[in-house]
């Protein structure tokens, strides 16, 4: 081995091309050594490039699903808009309906006041008119039976009769209607009670307790029967009691 290297560094010390053969050996080992790590380097470099693009086509692709989101959102945007100018538009056909109903509610509630109006000015006159009628065919009537009596209405504070008259011991108490129920012969006892305790002076000892009714109901004649209430009309006599004066 020594004699190898001996030989080795006469070749370098006598033999100009050995010398540069073995000076460019010698470099271009270098710079093959350089090359390996530039080529290391270089595939890092690559597979950090590849990482990078993988990154970006991730990058990408989000990118793309976001947009596709936006256009999502974009068209339900335009679709709530839709829906609001529809909704908008209903509620202006509303408010439009609304004015008409009650211009229409106005014009049918003033003609129905009008009508109203008529109504209770003709009940009005036809009360009077079944009270004037009661009184003067009650009247009459009392009179056939010996009891002469002057009808007239009574007016207190807390009661009123249409028909009322005094005679002698004979009080006359009553009320007169086109259309009766029972519910106005309750009425005429509740008067009658209040008359005993708060205006007894009002009362004689005979009491008659009559009503006048042109259209009675089945249940008011009945309830006149059992409560001994003269009840009758100008052309008929629907219940008279055998005994007319209720003693007090």
């Amino acid at each position: 081995m020594s004699s190898l290297k001996r030989e080795f560094l006469e070749l370098l010390e006598k033999d100009l091309e050995f010398r540069y053969a073995v000076a460019g050996y010698l470099g271009l080992s270098e710079v093959l050594k350089r090359l390996d790590t530039i080529a290391e380097e270089q595939k890092n470099l690559r597979e950090e490039q590849t990482k990078i693009w993988m990154e970006i086509a991730s990058i990408k692709e989000e990118q793309k699903n976001l947009r596709e989101e936006q256009i999502k959102l974009r068209e339900e945007q335009v679709k709530l808009r839709e829906e609001q100018v529809k909704i908008w538009s209903e509620i202006a056909a509303l408010k439009e309906e609304q004015i008409k109903l009650r211009e229409d509610f106005n014009r049918a509630f003033k003609s129905l006041n009008l009508r109203l109006g008529r109504v209770e000015r003709t009940l009005e006159k036809l009360t009077i008119d079944v009270e004037d009628e009661a009184r003067s065919f009650l009247k009459h009537r009392l009179r056939e039976l010996g009891i002469s009596v002057e009808l007239t209405s009574l007016i207190l504070p807390d009661l009123e009769l249409n028909i009322y008259g005094v005679s002698g011991d004979v009080c006359v108490i009553g009320e007169a209607t086109v259309r009766a129920g029972v519910s106005i012969l309750e009425d005429l006892m509740g008067k009658f009670e209040k008359l005993k305790k708060m205006y007894p002076d009002r009362l004689r000892r005979k009491i008659i307790l009559v009503i006048y009714a042109s259209l009675p109901t089945a249940e008011l004649i009945e309830e006149a029967k059992k409560r001994r209430i003269w009840l009758l009309k100008a052309t008929e006599e629907f219940h008279k009691p055998e005994k007319l004066f209720i003693e007090t």
